[in-house]
């Protein structure tokens, strides 16, 4: 089986290695070549173009920053460059209204669509631990399955294509919550002449303690922030959720995390952690 992969950043890269390793033959491209260069030590060709990539392909995987891009990338060269019966497994995060629009774009060119995105960060995506939140007809799943389970520990079927976008927006609404409320107790507690640590430690094993307030936490306190979840992407994501929602869900709190993730951004910190947001929740 030949996945053509498009889009080999912070979380494509390591997944088409896991594809690649998963012992399927991987065509990878990425806009800056630079970054899809490393899955040639795993086994995979680095295509100089999408339709290069997607050239006789069984399954289409766009991985890309947002729907924009997926939407410029996948042209209907690309979808005509796969082979007979090929799948295109959408795994990028691009809210709503785009996976609509691709679902549209892939009915028009005959290819049945996949919309499944993934729940994890770069540590779980080198790990193939992700979780795929897979949405679509049930052959088009099934066809993917190989490279679900490359890259991710649990798969998921919610029935139709979109249902998995939906899914993932709730999702990461948590994730912006947690982060957001983090940094705010974070930055309370050092307003308050509360060493941050303290806070970490007395909810630690108890009914209000959750493994992404540590993780994020500490990083507020030490300031270091590795990128996993980029604060810019983190941005686009809550943009997302806030569209999705419309005047139907009040999420002030997504607001806030948006906010300071746009001004986390502006202090220019958008390439690191999302946990950065702390410089702007911080006075």
């Amino acid at each position: 089986m030949t996945v053509a992969f498009l889009g080999t950043g912070l979380m494509g890269l390591p997944m088409a290695a896991n594809v690649a390793g998963a012992g399927l033959e991987v065509r990878a491209w990425n806009r800056t070549p630079d970054k899809a260069r490393p899955l040639a030590q795993h086994g995979a060709t680095v295509a100089r173009s999408p339709a290069e990539a997607a050239e006789g392909a069984d399954l289409l995987v766009t991985m890309l920053a947002d729907g924009p891009t997926v939407e410029a990338v996948v042209t209907p060269e690309v979808l005509g460059a796969l082979a007979d019966g090929a799948v295109w497994l959408q795994m990028s995060t691009v809210g709503v209204e785009h996976t609509e629009r691709l679902a549209d774009l892939a009915a028009g060119a005959g290819v049945p669509f996949a919309d499944a995105p993934v729940l994890g960060t770069t540590g779980p995506a080198k790990q193939g631990a992700l979780v795929v939140l897979a949405s679509g007809p049930e052959g088009a799943l099934d066809r993917g399955a190989a490279v679900f389970d490359a890259v991710g520990s649990r798969t998921v079927r919610l029935g139709e294509a979109g249902a998995g976008s939906r899914l993932k927006l709730v999702a990461n609404a948590w994730v912006l919550a947690v982060t957001q409320g983090t940094a705010e107790c974070v930055s309370l507690a050092q307003a308050l002449g509360v060493e941050p640590n303290a806070f970490l430690d007395v909810i630690a094993g108890g009914p209000l303690d959750t493994p992404y307030a540590h993780v994020k936490g500490e990083a507020m306190v030490a300031e270091k922030f590795p990128p996993s979840f980029p604060a810019g992407l983190a941005a686009k994501d809550a943009r997302l959720v806030l569209e999705a929602a419309g005047d139907r869900a009040d999420l002030a709190g997504i607001r806030a995390a948006l906010a300071h993730l746009e001004e986390t951004v502006r202090l220019g910190h958008g390439e690191e952690d999302m946990a950065a947001l702390f410089y702007a929740c911080r006075r």
